[in-house]
């Protein structure tokens, strides 16, 4: 039965902790911008596929 006294004094302790993590991350507007690093990835790997695009393109004039 004591055990039940120490998980919940530990889980409410946690969460507590989790709450003030989440206050402080909103403070310093860390969700500021959920939107941009997605596109970003796509444009990213856009980039990356005509890059390799031009380099074959270049190497066969080359040849």
């Amino acid at each position: 039965m004591e055990i039940l006294y120490v998980m919940l004094g530990i889980s409410l302790l946690l969460s507590f902790s989790f709450l003030l993590a989440f206050f402080w991350a909103s403070k310093h507007k860390q969700f500021g911008d959920l939107v941009s690093p997605a596109w970003r990835a796509v444009y990213d790997e856009a980039e990356k596929v005509n890059n390799k695009q031009n380099e074959g393109e270049q190497h066969e004039r080359e040849v």
